[in-house]
This record gives structure tokens, C-alpha cells and sequence, in this order.
């Protein structure tokens, strides 16, 4: 037995979400929002908040400065059973920090990435990965130093027993650049709708799935609102949304990877997995801020229509 079930290699900032019903003006123009609330944010932090609500042993590696945001992520993780220990607090650093203006099912996003992007893969060490069943990777195009060595870190940790899994979030360049060598290192790709489409460049998700699962040995797709599709080999499955009251899709995507994955590393079968991971990300739309609303496994289980 390992002392942990996953690790997560990521990014640490908090949001800051706004909500309501306006439009951001220049000239000095003043507009009221219905609410304020600083919670938890990046996708790393998000999903590894949900993986260890769901009974997953969670750690967390990453780049924090010595300050309120950095003080208050780790506080609200190690709260949720998140492990940080292996966090580098480096002082005088910057944490990262992200405004969203939430509008429903509809939002705007501005981060200062201070610490953001400043993990690298050596950071990242042996002894991490041996103490873990599995390495998780989000967030792939803010973490910029961690780009470079991260064919290498999958590799390391194929090595050493590990799976893997990545969750890229969008490429603001289009150009989805060294996916072809770091696509077939990971075991499980969980990208959005559209992430699969561009780094396809299809136009339907069946063809999209069917490519990426040629890479890659288990692909699940987000398609919002439509639920979410897997392919694992030759197999194919579907799950359908749950119905909610959304208040904010802030982190659904990453709470969806952390029920997918909590059913992939049990041994579920793909259809169970993917029902678990949909009900996930539906329930977390219940509430603002991506880790305020996410469901305990009892919770999510309600939901799941599958016994196999």
C-alpha cells in the first residue's frame, strides 16, 4: 500500500468570483454585482479537493508564495485532506490570483500568474512519485516551466509503477504544440469538447475520440450540458448530465477528473466511471467556487445508475 492514491503536480491560486448580471466598463464606470466570495481556485487544486472528498489519498506539489492568497490556498486544502507538505512556500514570491466575472453558465476570466507557472518536473522527485499510485497533470499551458520535463516525468513515472493522467485546459496559441510525444505517455486525457476538437482538428467528437483514443489508453470527454463521452480500446460509453440549478460551472471540469478517475483507479467499468464523473461536475455547478458545492462519494452515488 502507498501513502498515496494520487499526486498532483500543479498550479496554486484562489478566486476571486464575482457574480452577477454586468458588463465591465472603462472610464471609471462603477457597476454593482450580487456577490463576492474568495474560494479555492486553479484546476489542480480543484480537482485534487474533490478527488480526496470522494476518499482519495491526495498530494499536492506545487509553488506557493508566503503570502494571504498562498496562506489561504494551503489552508483550504489541508482542510480538505489535501497533503501539501511537499509545497515549496518560497518567500518574497507572488501567488497567483484569478478575477472571475460569473454570469450563470457564462464567465470572464483575468489571473495574474505570479507562482503559477513556476513548478518544474524535477521538482517533481522520485521519492514523490514512489509514494504514489498515480500522477496527475492540469493547468498544462499555465505551467510553463513544468512543460519542458514533462514527457520525462511521465516516463519516470511509468517507471516506477505510476499511471498518469492530463487535463490541458485550453491552448491559448491554437497550435497545441509536442502533443503528439506527450499524448502517448498518458493513460487517461481528459480534455473539453472543444480541446478535442482543436487538437484534432475534426469537426464531430466521434472522430475526435476515436483518434485521441488511438494514443491514448482511456479518453473522456466533457461536453457540458450533452454530459460526456469515453473510449477505452474499443469500447464506448455515454452519460448524460444530471439535472441542476448551475450557479457557477467554475471547476466542474476538474471536478469531473477527480470522479473519473476515482472510479478508473477502483477498477469501475467505464460506464459507472464516466456516470460517477458527470455527476460530479454537475453537482459542483450548485454553488460559487469550484470546491464549494463538490459532492462526497455517498452523495454522488445517488445519481449513478450503474452497479458494475
Amino acid at each position: 500500500m502507498k501513502p498515496y492514491d494520487i499526486l498532483v503536480a500543479g498550479e496554486i491560486n484562489p478566486d476571486l468570483i464575482l457574480s452577477g448580471n454586468v458588463t465591465p466598463e472603462f472610464g471609471q464606470v462603477e457597476k454593482l454585482v450580487d456577490s463576492a466570495v474568495l474560494t479555492v481556485g486553479s484546476s489542480s487544486a480543484i480537482f485534487a479537493c474533490e478527488a480526496a472528498r470522494l476518499g482519495l489519498k491526495v498530494a499536492f506539489v506545487s509553488v506557493s508564495g508566503d503570502d494571504i492568497f498562498g496562506r489561504f490556498m494551503l489552508d483550504e486544502m489541508n482542510s480538505r485532506g489535501v497533503d501539501t507538505s511537499a509545497v515549496f512556500v518560497r518567500p518574497g514570491g507572488g501567488t497567483g490570483l484569478s478575477v472571475i466575472l460569473n454570469r450563470g453558465a457564462d464567465r470572464a476570466i483575468l489571473t495574474y500568474p505570479g507562482l503559477i507557472p513556476a513548478l518544474t518536473a524535477t521538482e517533481v522527485t522520485n521519492d514523490l512519485l514512489r509514494r504514489s499510485r498515480h500522477l496527475h497533470i492540469a493547468s498544462y499551458f499555465l505551467q510553463t516551466a513544468l512543460q519542458p520535463g514533462l514527457p520525462d516525468l511521465f516516463a519516470r513515472a511509468h517507471a516506477l509503477g505510476l499511471t498518469t493522467s492530463l487535463d490541458t485546459n485550453w491552448d491559448p496559441s491554437g497550435e497545441w504544440r509536442g502533443f503528439d510525444e506527450l499524448l502517448c505517455r498518458v493513460d487517461v486525457f481528459l480534455p473539453n469538447e472543444n480541446e478535442a476538437l482543436a487538437l484534432t482538428g475534426t469537426k464531430e467528437i466521434e472522430s475526435a475520440i476515436q483518434r485521441l483514443g488511438e494514443s491514448c489508453k482511456v479518453v473522456a470527454i466533457k461536453l457540458g450540458a450533452d454530459g460526456a463521452i469515453a473510449r477505452r480500446g474499443g469500447e464506448t460509453a455515454r452519460a448524460p448530465a444530471i439535472p441542476v440549478e448551475v450557479v457557477d460551472t467554475v471547476g466542474a471540469g476538474d471536478t469531473f477528473d477527480a470522479g473519473f478517475l476515482f472510479g478508473w483507479l477502483n477498477g469501475w467499468s467505464l460506464k459507472k466511471t464516466l456516470s460517477l464523473a458527470v455527476v460530479c461536475g454537475s453537482l459542483s455547478a450548485r454553488a460559487a467556487g469550484g470546491a464549494s458545492a463538490q459532492p462526497t462519494l455517498d452523495e454522488a452515488m445517488k445519481y449513478v445508475p450503474y452497479s458494475g
